[in-house]
């Protein structure tokens, strides 16, 4: 009964993950060299860096989700991410805590290979389909 509980709370806790705001270098809105991927300001006259008021949030530790929850995904799952159908059989005893993520680069036939193995091993695979379904059609 107490097992059933906690999956529920965790369960509850994956989809009421709270939001952030969006990170953005400061001035990034400003120049198109200043690339919105964020960096911590430094200089010592900052406005940003010294938090003044009416300025963007800054990265700070209190964003940082719970531990039970990081890296989980809306399916109560955490991604693994797998490039060959080795790598598959690595999820045999834990598929019930994670999902294959199939990777980018990986091509057309050696994806249709992990699908089919996943199937076996009772694996989720989350992007199965992905390249499958434009060969399919043509």
């Amino acid at each position: 009964m107490v097992r059933v509980a906690n999956r529920r709370a965790a369960k509850k806790d994956v989809t009421s993950k709270r939001k952030h705001p969006r990170f953005n270098r400061y001035q990034s809105d400003m120049f198109l060299r200043v690339k919105p991927s964020w960096r911590k300001p430094h200089g010592i006259d900052s406005s940003f860096r010294r938090r003044f008021k009416g300025t963007p949030a800054m990265v700070k530790i209190g964003y940082q989700g719970a531990k039970k929850t990081r890296h989980v995904h809306a399916d109560g799952k955490k991604h693994f991410l797998v490039k060959n159908v080795k790598e598959l059989d690595m999820l045999m005893m834990v598929n019930k805590k994670y999902t294959a993520r199939v990777a980018h680069a990986v091509s057309a036939r050696t994806r249709k290979a992990i699908v089919e193995r996943a199937k076996q091993l009772s694996v989720k695979v989350f992007n199965g389909s992905a390249r499958l379904r434009t060969e399919e059609e043509e």
